[in-house]
């Protein structure tokens, strides 16, 4: 069983590398580990020590408390990570300038959720 810390960080860690538009094989390169060390990363399966987590956030450009807000109300030790699809569609619509027309979208995108 994976503990909840660990699921927490590694989607913190998912959602700022999507984000960036970056692979798992990129980030690996550049922390020196092979890409399913990432992948166990990201699914909590491994946890990620001190000095890896402070590689992770210079490759990442956050401060380390990145990955731990939210982690007093964060999901039980059974949820999933969001996927790959679910983080695309944020980072475009946040790319999106125009408010009003991101507001548009948002409520588009929550009709068809309701809808099926």
């Amino acid at each position: 069983m994976y503990h909840k810390t660990d699921i927490h960080i590694g989607r913190r860690l998912r959602e700022r590398r999507v984000s960036l538009g970056m692979s798992q094989s990129e980030l690996a390169d550049k922390l020196g580990v092979s890409f399913q060390q990432v992948q166990k990363y990201e699914s909590g399966a491994n946890r990620i020590s001190g000095s890896r987590l402070w590689d992770i956030c210079n490759v990442l450009d956050v401060p380390v408390g990145y990955f731990f807000e939210g982690l007093e109300g964060a999901a039980t030790e059974d949820a999933k990570p969001l996927d790959r699809q679910s983080l695309e569609l944020a980072r475009a619509v946040g790319s999106i300038e125009d408010e009003n027309l991101r507001s548009q979208i948002v409520r588009l995108v929550k009709a068809f959720a309701k809808a099926s």
